[in-house]
């Protein structure tokens, strides 16, 4: 039928208007028969209608229609021969085995050493000659020297609760247990790094690479009140301070490839950066560490075996001090990821982490005079503790929704806990998941995080999650108050914080970079929402809000002596614009603000006379890359 009625369609659109053509009605079947046989013979016949036109509609044609193939092209080469082979031609005349040494020949590389955007042998754009650096112990043309160079200011005016001081104050007439709030930051940072790398590396992992970066950093902070940075109460209420780290100093040796696509097994051994996990929420930090590493299945499967010795870190900068003795704290990594798993377009990632930390008979005092190991809590007696991180960590989309997920269980045996001084066995959960979606110029973030607490300080049980070093990138970042801010536990110990800088859960540590781990702590839950603007290449806005509670008060009632604390912490309040003048890395400025608008929880810790229940803070930030 749809035959039938299609072809007299056709040929009502292509006869002339004043003869239309019509299909007769059948009398009978066979009389229907001959008049469709005769019907078929007069519309096919060629001579009965004009030529189609394939080109009515520009980019188009007719339905059915296929342009006639051109005509065939014969091609003979009589008396050909094989070409030569490479032995045939004169050994002075070599092939050019790279693109370098082509675009060299050719004139075409104009090269200025301060230029990071065109090819630049500083940059491991071109080889090294050997014949230019013969102080360098290295031989043949396959060599490239990378040099990096990073400058990162940050001006950062802030408030948050800032205790009296015991013995002294800046103001004799203040009484009350919090003072003023205000506080300004300054911290500059040059960062210089260095690799010399064998192998080119467009399409496979270097041979070897032999990297060192030094950081050096200078800042300065003013506050309120005496004894916030200094032990000394004859010591002024502002500090500056300087200090030279080193934050990259490994050899990488490939062992192997394993494929004919550049899957490989490689060792790493020296002051490393690391990341367990896809958002930096366990270990991210930059230590000395053997790591056996590799992939498979071309990439989609890769792997982690690591060993590292934690360093010490300076204490108003947070950059590695090698000059002191590492510490006694050891952290054991094993880790796998797989792509397309558990379905497609989503990595999956299983790690195991063990801790191991040997510090109870240490006694360690920070640059400013404030003991940090043993934390001054509890009992105030040192500790040792064995923990083992099991954790699953997602990343990829679901459709078009983007996720990023992590769960991690700690398990393990803390040798003398704070609060009874008998050993403890640590049982504490984490679970972290934010979704995004994107419209055209616009992400869509929605965050959540829980964090066990410890619901009973004294049943040798510590349910309190913690991380070894945490660095999240989540829920607004380093943007947030809550991430950005250290909260100081007054009142309840001494030379301890409620949460650390740079990092998200509520673990009363002494000190993120120097002070142990501590499992008898109230935890943490986070629900956000958020939204990023690319309101043009180079100019993006970001906006976050998000709400923060204490998991289980048990441990804060404990230590403050009081009967109940509200779990509510405030409501963590965000933007930031970032803009990018050059559309490229090498030029990024921030600027951001943000806003804790206190709870129940934060100001039964911190309320005092005078004082807003609102503490903001600002960070104005320029990052320059070479």
């Amino acid at each position: 039928m749809a035959a039938s009625f299609l072809l007299p369609l056709a040929l009502m659109q292509a006869a002339p208007a004043a003869e239309p053509v019509q299909e007769p009605a059948p009398q009978d079947e066979a009389a229907g028969e001959e008049r469709n046989e005769g019907w078929v013979e007069q519309s096919t016949d060629p001579e009965a209608f004009p030529p189609v036109d394939p080109q009515i509609i520009e980019g188009r044609r007719r339905p059915d229609y296929t342009d006639p193939l051109p005509d065939r092209i014969d091609q003979t080469n009589a008396g050909a021969v094989r070409a030569p082979p490479p032995e045939a031609f004169p050994t002075d005349q070599i092939p050019i085995p790279d693109r370098w040494r082509l675009i060299q020949s050719l004139g075409l590389v104009k090269e200025r050493w301060f230029d990071p955007y065109h090819q630049n042998t500083y940059k491991g754009d071109r080889p090294i000659n050997p014949d230019k650096v013969p102080w360098l112990p290295i031989k043949g043309h396959d060599w490239f020297f990378i040099a990096n160079a990073v400058s990162d200011t940050v001006f950062e005016p802030r408030t948050f609760p800032i205790p009296v001081g015991v013995q002294t104050t800046e103001d004799p007439n203040r009484v009350d247990v919090f003072g003023h709030s205000f506080s300004p930051v300054f911290a500059q940072t040059f960062i210089v790094g260095a690799a010399l790398v064998k192998g080119s590396t467009a399409f496979k992992p270097p041979e070897i690479e032999y990297r060192a970066t030094l950081a050096f950093n200078f800042n300065y902070v003013d506050v309120p009140e005496k004894r916030v940075l200094f032990v000394e109460p004859s010591k002024p209420s502002h500090r500056s301070d300087h200090f030279v780290g080193v934050q990259e100093l490994f050899l990488d040796y490939h062992i192997r490839n394993t494929s004919a696509r550049y899957d490989f097994d490689s060792l790493r051994l020296g002051i490393q950066p690391f990341q367990s996990d896809f958002r930096g929420f366990l270990f991210q930090d930059q230590q000395l560490g053997l790591r056996f590493f590799g992939s498979r299945d071309n990439n989609r499967f890769q792997y982690n075996l690591g060993a590292f010795w934690r360093l010490e870190k300076d204490t108003n900068s947070g950059l590695n001090a090698i000059l002191q003795s590492p510490r006694d704290d050891f952290v054991f990594v094993a880790n796998a990821y797989r792509q397309d798993f558990l379905i497609p377009a989503l990595t999956s990632q299983v790690t195991v982490v063990y801790n191991r930390n040997r510090e109870g008979n240490d006694v360690h005092i920070d640059d400013n005079g404030f003991p940090v190991r043993p934390a001054l809590l509890g009992t105030l007696r040192g500790r040792d503790y064995d923990v083992i991180y099991l954790g699953y960590n997602a990343d990829g989309r679901i459709g078009r929704i983007n996720l990023t997920a992590s769960a991690y269980w700690a398990l393990g045996e803390d040798r003398n806990s704070f609060f009874t001084d008998r050993p403890a066995d640590i049982n504490a959960q984490f679970g972290a998941i934010e979704l995004s979606y994107d419209h055209d110029w616009i992400r869509f973030r929605l965050s959540g995080l829980y964090a066990s607490g410890d619901g009973d300080p004294y049943d040798d049980t510590e349910g309190g999650f913690d991380a070894i070093f945490e660095n999240p990138i989540f829920s607004g970042a380093d943007t947030s108050y809550w991430i950005r801010q250290t909260i100081p536990f007054a009142g309840g110990g001494r030379a301890v914080a409620v949460n650390g800088r740079n990092g998200i859960l509520n673990s009363l540590r002494s000190s993120k970079e120097e002070g142990q781990s501590n499992f008898n702590n109230p935890g943490t839950m986070l629900l956000g929402v958020g939204a990023d603007f690319d309101l043009t290449p180079e100019l993006r806005v970001s906006a976050n809000a998000n709400h923060l509670w204490f998991e289980d008060t048990s441990t804060l009632q404990a230590l403050r002596v009081e009967g109940s604390i509200p779990k509510d912490i405030g409501y963590d309040l965000s933007a930031a614009a970032i803009w990018r003048p050059k559309a490229t890395q090498n030029i990024v400025l921030r600027l951001s603000a943000a806003a804790l608008v206190s709870g129940d929880g934060f100001r039964d810790l911190f309320d005092s006379l005078g004082n807003d229940r609102t503490f903001y803070s600002v960070l104005a930030n320029a990052i320059v890359t070479y």
